[in-house]
């Protein structure tokens, strides 16, 4: 499973992409899991106040299911002018 990153999100991970090993990918069912797995890997990510996350290209909740071959995408929030 592939993730991709953007923002502040890749700085803390120190890449574009981050790589669920398959073993670990197989039990991330739901947005919700893969959340926990990726604050679990890098705790730094909790501090976001709100990250969205994409799954094919769609926001999705935290029980949104999820599978292998999606592509999810964490997305920091936007601040601009």
């Amino acid at each position: 499973m592939t993730i991709l990153l953007f923002g502040l999100t890749r700085d803390i991970v120190g890449d574009s992409t981050l790589e669920v090993p398959r073993e670990k990918a197989t039990s991330i069912s739901t947005v919700d899991k893969l959340k926990q797995f990726v604050f679990g890997q890098f705790p730094e990510l909790k501090k976001i106040t709100s990250i969205a996350v994409a799954v094919n290209n769609e926001y999705a909740t935290d029980s949104t299911p999820i599978g292998e071959s999606d592509e999810i995408a964490l997305i920091p929030p936007v601040s601009g002018g």
